[in-house]
């Protein structure tokens, strides 16, 4: 089962924790801006995934996995972040990390 997490850089992180291993990155790049991070991760077993606000208070909130949308095979998950890179004639891209 695999899972995309995201990150914004200076709004927050997702981390993978014990149970989820990453197994590949994509920028998100909007007219050649990187605005987030996504990894697709291999979910082993459910788990409170951290997500880290960047903020001065630093918040840290632990989501339960079932909250993720699971995709049964990598290729799915590529096929969902290709689909969320796609508006229109907008500039945007994936760019493999």
């Amino acid at each position: 089962m695999y899972v995309i997490l995201t990150s914004r850089a200076g709004q927050f992180r997702t981390e993978a924790v014990d149970g989820i291993t990453p197994v590949e990155a994509y920028d998100y790049l909007f007219y050649g801006k990187q605005t987030a991070r996504f990894v697709i991760a291999e979910l082993t077993r459910e788990v409170k995934v951290r997500v880290v606000e960047e903020t001065p208070q630093g918040t840290v909130n632990l989501v339960p996995s079932k909250f993720l949308e699971r995709f049964d095979t990598i290729e799915a998950a590529r096929a969902e972040l290709r689909r969320l890179a796609s508006f229109g004639s907008m500039d945007i891209a994936l760019q493999r990390v």
